[in-house]
């Protein structure tokens, strides 16, 4: 084994033991590690000993451009893989593998701000709506799930690892574990918890008996808990039948909840709370979409706006 392939299994193990990473950032950060391994290797390099900070920089504009015969990225994924590479070299440096971080001045691509997509109001509606237009069992699951979507924000991976427990119908209230082990609870709107409790009484119970018991809140059609996949294409099958022509997807019931929190008069830390998200700044995103539709309505009703 190279020192470059040392290396790089060492800190895959640390990320994975002691930072205890999800399984797919593990996954992401190997397949980002294995890319930046191959680049190097092509280029005679075996040992991270032997790379500078002006290879940081290129293989920064590699990534940008494609040039390694591979498929150019995105600014945000060239961003993301070179996240992977600078915790990578600050490992070594930190385990004095290397004399010092030589990545400490790679900047990522810049990229431009896109405004997170949003459904109104009357949007919603019809898809919840949809949703629950299946009839039985699989309606009633439908109809919830999105409840919980739009009326929690809560992430689509947060909402399949939802248990029976972890909702407190008379309390009104969700328990959702989100990124990097944290648990927040959130408040349940009267009409999620409407759909959750139909679910419950008239809707899951057949659905448990086609499996062998699960505490899992959201099951498929075999009594097994609904995945992630699974859950998409609910969504994506109730904006169909709603007629909605914009690509909808869970994480638009996330930014819809967002948009419209703030749009009623939230405070951006509280929608920040709400979300799940470590820093006010992530949040900030939703309040340039609020601003996007004031300055819309005030650009077409103002008398002089023109």
């Amino acid at each position: 084994m190279s020192p470059l392939d040392a290396i790089l299994a060492d800190y895959l193990a640390y990320l994975r033991v002691e930072r205890g990473v999800a399984a797919h950032t593990h996954a992401a950060y190997r397949r980002d590690l294995s890319r930046y391994r191959d680049w190097l290797v092509a280029r005679g390099v075996v040992d991270l000993v032997a790379v500078g900070e002006p290879d940081v920089a290129e293989y920064v504009s590699v990534l940008r451009a494609g040039e390694d015969g591979r498929t150019p990225l995105a600014a945000s994924s060239a961003g993301r893989a070179l996240s992977a590479v600078r915790g990578l070299h600050r490992f070594a440096a930190r385990e004095g593998r290397v004399a010092r971080d030589v990545s400490a001045t790679a900047r990522p691509p810049a990229s431009r701000r896109s405004l997170p997509s949003t459904l109104d109001v009357g949007e919603v509606e019809r898809l919840i709506l949809a949703a629950g237009a299946a009839e039985g069992p699989v309606g009633l699951r439908d109809r919830a799930l999105l409840e919980v979507l739009y009326g929690t924000g809560a992430r689509i991976s947060e909402a399949v690892s939802l248990a029976i427990d972890d909702v407190d119908l008379d309390g009104l209230a969700v328990r959702l574990f989100g990124k990097g082990s944290k648990t927040r609870v959130v408040p349940l709107g009267r009409h999620a918890a409407g759909a959750l409790e139909a679910w419950l009484v008239r809707g899951r119970p057949a659905l448990a008996a086609r499996g062998r018991g699960s505490a899992y809140l959201f099951l498929n059609t075999l009594g097994r808990p609904l995945s992630r996949q699974s859950a998409w294409a609910v969504v994506r099958a109730a904006a169909a039948r709603a007629g909605l022509t914009a690509q909808v997807s869970p994480h638009t019931l996330r930014h819809s909840f967002a948009t419209h929190l703030l749009q009623g008069g939230a405070d951006v830390r509280v929608v920040q709370e709400l979300l799940g998200h470590a820093s006010v700044t992530t949040t900030q995103i939703y309040t340039h979409v609020t601003i996007d539709t004031l300055r819309e309505t005030w650009a077409t009703a103002h008398p002089r706006a023109r």
